[in-house]
């Protein structure tokens, strides 16, 4: 093997590292949140809804803290990783809670088949993303504008409480969150090989696992809504 065979396996043994780094990150928060919930909606289940009713505006302030961990979380070269660490796991349990909801509501079936698709869906997106030689930003930077979109018809509908809003454009959710998938994989990779060889990249692996999380859950929950037809279970 010459040098420039050598240098390219070395190369692509440290993607896949980084890569197995990232995912196993991602795949233990989405585990975090996935026991928090079950806790919460099972074992907990009365504390939780005594605690909902008593503090009406508790979800408000608890996602308005998940809002500052994305911030706080967020790549930035020489970041702690440590303190990256805590931000992911401290989001998922907060999340986990969030999602705890879900359980008590929606018929468990469609809650299986929403994860089971979603898995499915996230794992091509994101292996596609990772090998493809295509340059996925304009496709992604387009899918973000979307979403921009997607955020402002869910806030108007808070005050509507349409389910067949929700519905409708939960098909649009599942396209944006696919495509995001897709380029954030091949996003964080890109930073990878930008900053790969100056520091330390688990402070990387973990700001791409939360944003890869955060691409994973929502796609879940609007699979769930599709699944479930836009109405929870009686």
């Amino acid at each position: 093997m010459n040098n420039s065979n050598q240098s390219y396996a070395a190369g692509q043994g440290g993607v896949n590292g980084f890569f197995a780094k990232m995912y196993g990150y991602m795949a233990g928060a989405v585990a975090f949140s996935a026991l928090i919930a079950y806790l919460c909606a099972t074992v907990f289940q009365a504390q939780v809804i005594n605690f909902l009713v008593m503090h009406k505006y508790a979800f408000f302030m608890l996602f308005a803290v998940q809002l500052l961990m994305v911030f706080g979380a967020s790549f930035k070269p020489g970041r702690s990783a440590t303190f990256s660490t805590v931000m992911l796991f401290s989001f998922a349990g907060i999340e986990g809670l969030f999602l705890s909801t879900i359980l008590m509501v929606y018929d468990i079936s469609h809650v299986t088949m929403a994860f089971v698709a979603a898995s499915a869906d996230f794992i091509v997106l994101a292996i596609f993303g990772a090998t493809t030689k295509k340059d996925l930003s304009k496709i992604g930077n387009q899918a973000m504008a979307a979403l921009i979109a997607l955020v402002v018809v869910s806030v108007i509908n808070i005050f509507l409480q349409s389910p067949m809003i929700s519905y409708v454009f939960s098909f649009v959710g599942v396209v944006i969150f696919t495509i995001l998938t897709a380029w954030d994989s091949q996003k964080f990779k890109m930073m990878y090989l930008q900053f790969g060889d100056q520091m330390n990249t688990t402070g990387l692996a973990v700001a791409g696992a939360l944003q890869l999380y955060l691409d994973f859950i929502n796609l879940f929950l609007q699979l769930l809504t599709i699944f479930s037809g836009g109405n929870s279970r009686d």
